[in-house]
């Protein structure tokens, strides 16, 4: 102890010395250390990782360009109630109809029942041999005759002559039906055809006892208006309807449709038929 009083200084000095002896045995160390850690950082910020940047959610851009391809459609003339408010319209009988979609009344009402399709039938009745050569009894059936009276079966009369010339008799009436006999198949007494030429289209009909000759001439129309309870059935090309205060005229009929003229305006309009 009497050595530590008398040398205490001289060993704080020596511990003092022995430190900074281990600090600078360690000062290389802590400077490569801090050279890496600076250039770990020089790198981090100067050359860093590049991370792949993720994927562009372009939902709003394809929702906006759809929506420019399809544009919305205001409809201010049928469902609007703000500018357009909701018409209503008296029937002859004074009963309220309202108006909504525009076809509650006039040509936009009217219901197509029935499209009846209407033939020109020839047919091979009888064959007369009283005479030098047979003559041959044909029933016309004209179901688009202007006169009802002509749509009957009527009959007409032909023979061959020589040379096979057509004699083509008049039909009871007085009108020719407009064709003439071109052959005979078969014994003439007993044909199994009968060659026709159509005067109309030139075509050639063949007609036998057991198969008339028949084609579609035409339609008619059965037509309803529930508004004013019209059922008009059997109109034909040219027939006058009246209803919704203006008067029509039928100016085509076919398989699928009838077209109306308005007298009015001279507007047409085409009325689909679903069967």
């Amino acid at each position: 102890m009497e050595f530590i009083k008398r040398n205490y200084e001289k060993i704080i000095l020596g511990a003092v010395l022995l430190g900074l002896v281990g600090v600078l045995a360690c000062m290389p160390v802590m400077i490569i250390y801090d050279q890496k850690k600076m250039q770990d950082l020089k790198d981090t910020v100067t050359h860093p990782k590049a991370q792949p940047l993720p994927a562009l959610d372009m939902t709003r851009q394809a929702g906006v360009m759809d929506r420019l391809q399809s544009p919305g459609e205001l409809d201010f003339s049928t469902t609007n109630k703000l500018f357009n408010p909701v018409l209503w319209q008296k029937d002859k009988n004074g009963a309220l109809i309202k108006i909504s979609s525009g076809h509650e009344v006039g040509p936009g009402a009217v219901v197509i029942s029935k499209i009846t399709p209407l033939y020109f039938t020839i047919t091979l009745d009888s064959v007369s041999t009283n005479g030098i050569e047979p003559r041959y009894v044909f029933g016309i059936e004209d179901q688009t005759a202007a006169i009802p009276a002509q749509r009957h079966k009527r009959p007409h009369y032909a023979s061959m002559g020589k040379g096979n010339d057509t004699v083509s008799d008049k039909a009871v009436g007085g009108k020719n039906e407009g064709f003439k006999l071109d052959a005979v198949k078969g014994p003439p007494e007993d044909p199994d055809q009968l060659i026709l030429k159509l005067a109309d289209t030139g075509a050639e009909a063949t007609v036998s006892k057991d198969k008339p000759f028949q084609r579609v001439d035409g339609y008619s129309a059965d037509l309803k208006y529930d508004p004013e309870k019209i059922n008009a059935t059997g109109l034909r090309v040219g027939a006058d309807l009246k209803f919704a205060g203006d008067d029509y005229n039928v100016i085509a009929i076919d398989e699928n449709e009838v077209i109306l003229l308005a007298q009015s305006n001279q507007k047409k309009y085409t009325l689909r038929y679903t069967p």
